[in-house]
C-alpha cells in the first residue's frame, strides 16, 4: 500500500497530474503538493501551465513536452528519472494521455522501467457524464472522430448497436458537421447531450433529440464556440425476441417440456426467460 502521507514516492517517478479544464480552483491538494515538490514539470504548453503555477504560488521549473517534441522530451525525462529526479507531466487542461499528448511519453517511461503515478483530477469525460443523466449507466468513450465525413460515418456506423451511451470530443470548427453525421447515422430519436466549455465562464450543458440539434446550434452562433463533449444515448433495447432466440426455443420445444425449454433457451441465447416462456405458451396454444 502506498503511504498516503507522502506526495512523492521514494523511487523517482513520473507523475501524470490532472490540471483544471478552466476553473483554476478545480485542482486537488495532492496535485498542488506534487507540483511543488517535483524537480521539473513537463508541460504541453509551458506558458499556459505557468499561469496555473503562478496562481497557486508554485515556482516549479518547466520543460516543454508536446506532440511536436514528444520523443525528445521522453528521452530527457527518462534521463532525469535515471539520475534520481522526480518529474510531473501535465497537459493544457484535464487529464492528459487520452486525446492530449502524453500517451507515447508514458509508454516510453514505462518501457525504461520507471514508475508512472496517476494524480487524478479534472476530466472532461467524467464531468460531462456526471450531469448527462444516463439512466442505463454505462458509457463508451470514443474520443475524437475522424475529421472527414466519410470516415466519420463509417466509424459511427460501427457503433450504432452499442447499448451504452457514446462519448465524443469535438472541436468548434467541426462540431456542426459531426452533429449532422450523428443525425444521419443514429437517426432523429436518440438524445444528444452537448457539454460546451466545461467549468469555464460560458459553460453550457443541454440535452435534446438529435433531430433538434441543428436548429439549436443555428439559434446562436456562440454555441459553436469552445471545446465540446458530445454524448449520444445508447441503442434502445430490442423489443420482442430475436430470430435466433425464436429458433432455439422452437427446437427445444420439440424435445422437452415448455418450462424447461424456455429456461434452457434463456441460458443459451441470453434472452429474457419470462419473454421466452410467454412465447412458448403462444406457440403451444397455436398448436392446440
Amino acid at each position: 500500500m502506498p503511504d498516503i502521507s507522502r506526495s512523492l514516492n521514494t523511487t523517482p517517478s513520473l507523475y501524470v497530474v490532472a490540471t483544471p479544464m478552466g476553473n483554476l480552483q478545480d485542482i486537488t491538494l495532492r496535485a498542488l503538493d506534487v507540483l511543488r515538490q517535483v524537480d521539473v514539470v513537463a508541460a504541453e504548453d509551458t506558458r499556459h501551465t505557468q499561469q496555473l503555477l503562478t496562481a497557486h504560488g508554485i515556482g516549479a521549473r518547466l520543460m516543454a513536452a508536446h506532440e511536436h517534441n514528444e520523443q525528445k522530451a521522453a528521452t530527457q525525462i527518462i534521463d532525469r528519472l535515471t539520475v534520481g529526479e522526480q518529474v510531473a507531466f501535465v497537459s493544457d487542461a484535464g487529464t492528459p494521455g487520452i486525446s492530449d499528448p502524453g500517451a507515447r511519453l508514458v509508454a516510453r517511461v514505462r518501457e525504461a522501467g520507471h514508475p508512472v503515478v496517476p494524480i487524478p483530477g479534472a476530466s472532461a469525460v467524467a464531468a460531462a457524464v456526471s450531469v448527462a443523466g444516463l439512466e442505463q449507466g454505462g458509457f463508451h468513450f470514443v474520443g475524437f472522430l475522424p475529421p472527414k465525413s466519410g470516415a466519420r460515418k463509417t466509424r459511427l456506423a460501427a457503433l450504432v448497436g452499442e447499448a451504452d451511451a457514446l462519448v465524443f470530443y469535438e472541436a468548434p470548427h467541426r462540431v456542426l458537421d459531426t452533429v449532422a453525421d450523428l443525425l444521419a447515422v443514429f437517426g432523429p430519436e436518440r438524445a444528444l447531450i452537448v457539454a460546451r466549455e466545461l467549468t469555464k465562464r460560458f459553460e453550457q450543458i443541454v440535452r435534446m433529440p438529435l433531430a433538434d440539434a441543428a436548429d439549436w446550434f443555428a439559434q446562436d452562433t456562440n454555441r459553436v464556440r469552445g471545446e465540446f463533449v458530445l454524448i449520444v444515448t445508447g441503442a434502445p433495447p430490442e423489443t420482442g425476441l430475436s430470430a435466433e432466440a425464436e429458433r432455439v426455443l422452437g427446437l427445444l420445444l420439440d424435445e422437452m417440456p415448455l418450462k424447461r425449454a424456455a429456461r434452457l433457451a434463456a441460458d443459451i441465447t441470453g434472452a429474457s426467460k419470462n419473454a421466452l416462456y410467454q412465447r412458448a405458451l403462444e406457440l403451444k396454444s397455436a398448436e392446440d
